[in-house]
């Protein structure tokens, strides 16, 4: 299966200019130069831009103009040596892709002044703020491991910005009655993040289950019993319609070619087609195709938005209650996490719904390791990004279904007045990991407002 999260598995593409003036030190810059593109590629980015200096009007049209064709996940403005700003400026007018301006600092001589970076960032940083374009700044060597550390930050959130404007959600019927935290609003999604909704019926997920191959289904049961070792002790027909279901939402992404599936899971898979979603969504977001129940939109976006910066998949789940023991919060939803979110200590089993008492659904803690957690929130009528991280801990299933404990950064009691007291949605997102700087640089990217769980 071929879509757009694949891309969160390939390197990161950094665009490198790197500016200088000749009449300063030319050959030191050529080696600052040659040390930025030699460190870049031995952390794993995909490297790309002009081989040498670019010194004049003409050289910095062809490198913005070649760049421009294929945009970069973070452009990198190297500048060897000083240089007036108006070739900064042309490169990020025209480059669609984040901005990093990176100065290379001299040793203090007390004799020429070889190379005045410094300056150079400086003045085009001016430029940039005047004309209300947004940049970062590094000022260090070029093999510094913060420095590196920061392009790939920024290279992350670029990517995951990149991502987002060829994103299309499938929205699998209609949200709950009484569910406001599941609404979404498809014009303005376009017009913020370029992301695009495509509108599915339930009867057309039903009709393609219905209608799946019956060798495909025999070998998802093959591969998936090796995973669930009680998988035969369920209904055969729920269980079977669980995993035709799975089939047809992964054909329905294939054709629509959709990164993830905002499905309205109940009541009509039970009354209907006489399964649950909650295994076919389980095995679609390992897969890298995330889903969310109750047709939350804004929270499959945040699942792309997790998975784009991690590599890894993520998972949408409500809060549920509060653990005084162990100081945190309890994630709870009915059987939709992804089995590789699975405790490695504890086998994960095939189970029915707590209330429709219906296969399949997942059953398993979720895995100690520390989580980023989050949510594209439109609880205030305009969109804000909620960024929390934390630890989830080891312990016993707290609920039925997929469950864990998740100790955050702050005291457990304040993160669920947050919550309540901003009027969130009930849906947060996690994948695992710390990638919260990733995360604000996005936030920054995207122009959104912060709210720290």
């Amino acid at each position: 299966m071929t879509h757009l999260n694949d891309g969160v598995t390939q390197p990161l593409r950094v665009g490198l200019v790197a500016l200088a003036r000749t009449t300063f030190d030319v050959p030191l810059a050529e080696e600052m130069a040659a040390q930025a593109r030699a460190a870049l590629e031995r952390a794993g980015f995909e490297r790309v831009g002009p081989a040498g200096l670019v010194t004049d009007a003409a050289a910095v049209d062809a490198a913005a103009d070649a760049l421009a064709a294929d945009p970069p996940d973070l452009l990198i403005v190297l500048q060897a040596t000083f240089a007036d700003s108006t070739m900064a400026v042309r490169l990020a007018e025209g480059i669609d892709a984040p901005l990093l301006l990176w100065g290379v600092p001299e040793p203090l001589t007390g004799g020429r002044l070889r190379l005045n970076a410094f300056c150079g960032i400086n003045l085009a940083a001016h430029a940039l703020k005047r004309t209300g374009r947004r940049y970062e700044t590094v000022y260090a060597p070029p093999d510094d491991a913060e420095a590196l550390a920061k392009v790939d930050t920024l290279a992350r959130a670029g990517r995951a910005r990149r991502l987002l404007r060829a994103t299309r959600i499938g929205r699998v019927g209609e949200h709950p009655a009484g569910f406001d935290s599941c609404q979404f609003d498809g014009p303005a999604l376009a017009h913020r993040f370029g992301a695009r909704v495509v509108q599915v019926s339930l009867e057309r997920v039903f009709a393609d289950a219905r209608a799946a191959n019956a060798d495909d289904v025999a070998a998802l049961r093959h591969s998936l019993g090796a995973r669930l070792h009680n998988l035969d002790e369920l209904d055969p027909t729920a269980t079977e319609g669980t995993l035709r279901t799975f089939l047809a939402l992964r054909r329905l992404a294939e054709q629509e070619d959709i990164a993830g599936l905002a499905v309205r899971c109940w009541p009509e898979f039970f009354t209907e087609l006489g399964c649950a979603a909650c295994g076919a969504m389980s095995m679609l977001s390992d897969e890298r195709t995330p889903c969310s129940c109750e047709v939350d939109v804004n929270g499959t976006l945040t699942q792309v938005i997790l998975q784009s910066l991690s590599g890894e998949p993520a998972f949408g789940t409500d809060m549920v209650a509060l653990d005084a023991k162990l100081d945190g919060v309890v994630l709870w939803h009915c059987g939709l996490a992804p089995l590789s979110m699975a405790d490695p200590d504890v086998a994960p089993r095939g189970t029915i719904h707590s209330n429709r008492k219906l296969p399949l659904l997942m059953e398993f803690p979720l895995k100690p390791g520390p989580v980023t957690v989050a949510r594209l929130s439109e609880a205030t009528g305009d969109y804000r990004l909620v960024i929390g991280r934390g630890q989830m801990v080891r312990a016993p299933l707290r609920f039925s279904g997929t469950s864990g404990v998740l100790r955050f950064d702050r005291p457990a009691a304040q993160v669920l007045e947050t919550l309540l007291a901003e009027g969130l949605e009930h849906h947060i997102s996690i994948t695992y990991g710390d990638h919260t700087a990733a995360l604000e640089a996005l936030a920054g990217m995207l122009e959104l407002p912060i709210l720290y769980l």
